[in-house]
């Protein structure tokens, strides 16, 4: 989206005003000054703080999620202590920021089993369940949707070069401008089963190209896609291609098993429990 389309505010002042409780929906802020800013309590979400220089602060009682690194916190790099301890937390997490092509097959293996875990854990509940929101947060039949589209975005198209790969049941992520021929059918309600069986042939694909894969073409680039579609047509780094599927795997198993946890202690009559040490709360 091009900057003529936003109402043209920039260089407004605020001061002394109260906007208790307002709404900021794709507002730009880049290279604003706050001072005496009140923002106790407010919620962010896919906010873009690069470069931001934070002096005289409380920062008390904050969840931080995210792409954080050279964070300096009272003149001290803390990014890579926090890398080092979820680590350490999460044992497989490592594996997936794999360097080689059997470090890829590995990584797979590992998604594959723990994947199938949370679906067994999964069907452990009804099916408006499967389809309750928390927080906003997309359902666990979405989250499963918007992996089959992962997959056909960045493996089908991308990798392969299919120009066409969607299903019906492709759900991009909000942000995503609509770009025809993507689906993005945000009322449909498949079934558990009908979404899985879309999504085993996805994961399937995966694995034949992982294990077909070897470390030269590891190192090459895609051949761009021309037709139109997401993502753009441009040659692609392969390990960039591949590596943005385990991040999304890894990262959406995070978030499912986290919400589940959520809708089961509100059946249940019991607080929403606190979101385990790596796992991204909400």
């Amino acid at each position: 989206m091009s900057d003529d389309t936003y109402e043209d505010r920039t260089g407004t002042k605020f001061e002394r005003v109260r906007l208790t409780g307002a709404s900021f929906e794709d507002v730009h802020l880049d290279g604003a000054r706050f001072h005496d800013v009140v923002l106790t309590g407010a919620t962010l979400r896919q906010v873009d703080l690069r470069g931001l220089r934070a002096r005289d602060v409380w920062l008390e009682d904050v969840d931080i999620t995210g792409d954080i690194g050279n964070l300096r916190i009272n003149g001290v790099d803390v990014a890579p202590f926090v890398e080092a301890e979820l680590d350490r937390l999460q044992p497989d997490r490592p594996k997936m920021r794999p360097t080689d092509a059997q470090g890829f097959r590995d990584a797979w293996d590992i998604l594959e089993r723990i994947w199938g875990e949370t679906v067994e854990h999964a069907r452990t509940f009804t099916a408006d369940q499967l389809h309750e929101r928390v927080d906003g947060e997309w359902s666990f039949i979405e989250t499963l949707r918007h992996l089959v589209f992962a997959t056909d975005a960045w493996v089908c198209r991308a990798l392969l070069g299919d120009p066409e790969p969607w299903d019906a049941l492709d759900l991009p992520h909000d942000e995503m401008p609509d770009s025809p021929p993507v689906p993005r059918d945000r009322d449909a309600r498949p079934t558990l089963d009908e979404v899985l069986a879309v999504r085993a042939r996805r994961m399937a694909t995966v694995r034949r190209v992982v294990d077909n894969l070897t470390d030269e073409a590891l190192d090459g680039t895609t051949e761009p896609v021309t037709e139109p579609g997401y993502p753009e047509p441009e040659p692609y780094a392969v390990r960039r291609v591949l590596r943005t599927v385990l991040n999304e795997e890894w990262l959406h198993r995070q978030y499912a098993e986290r919400d589940l946890a959520v809708i089961a202690a509100r059946a249940e009559g019991r607080r929403d429990p606190q979101p385990a040490v790596g796992v991204p709360p909400r």
